[in-house]
């Protein structure tokens, strides 16, 4: 059978966008905790800059540490925003919900500018093979009126991983930035 060049264009397009639409993954959120009580702070406003990432966890691919150490996607499940900005927005959130300080992440909605400016630069973050999800970096906060004391203070998070599917480290990323969140809290608290 002889087909026409149109007919074989409209099967090549119609294959094209068949092979394009069978690969819909699943999108997944790091869990968000209820919070149970505000913490009360020393200050009253708290600008959050952007998130600093490295490459690797700025990718929508759900990641997981192998035998070999090497990270790899976990196949049919991404991130539902993987940017800085949302994760920036997700601990704002967090933060806010936990302590007396109003939190927003840059740039500052408010004329006033806020007491202190909160940065977070997270140096690594894995769902590991030995069933843990670790996230480590360092938070820095300056006071440019002077509200309180500037630090600088280093984390390194370790919490279980129920397992090593999408929803499990889904589930760990999320109790990780609940830790994350107490501990810049507390330390604003003091």
């Amino acid at each position: 059978m002889i087909m026409k060049p149109v007919s074989q264009a409209f099967l090549l397009c119609t294959l094209a966008l068949a092979a394009c639409g069978s690969s819909n993954p699943a999108r997944f959120l790091p869990e968000v905790a209820a919070s149970s009580s505000q913490q009360r702070l020393r200050v009253s406003t708290i600008e959050l800059r952007d998130i600093v990432l490295p490459a690797y966890g700025s990718a929508a691919d759900i990641l997981s540490e192998g035998p070999d150490g090497a990270l790899k996607a976990l196949k049919g499940a991404e991130w539902a925003d993987n940017s800085a900005e949302a994760l920036t927005a997700d601990l704002a959130r967090r933060l806010d919900l936990g302590g007396s300080a109003s939190v927003a992440a840059e740039p500052w909605p408010l004329s006033e500018p806020a007491d202190v400016r909160l940065e977070v630069r997270i140096d690594r973050i894995v769902a590991a093979q030995d069933g843990t999800f670790r996230l480590s970096g360092q938070f820095a906060v300056a006071s440019p009126n002077l509200h309180m004391r500037e630090f600088l203070e280093r984390f390194a998070i370790t919490v279980p991983l129920a397992d090593q599917t999408a929803g499990g480290i889904a589930a760990a990323y999320g109790r990780a930035l609940d830790d994350l969140s107490g501990r810049i809290l507390r330390r604003l608290a003091r």
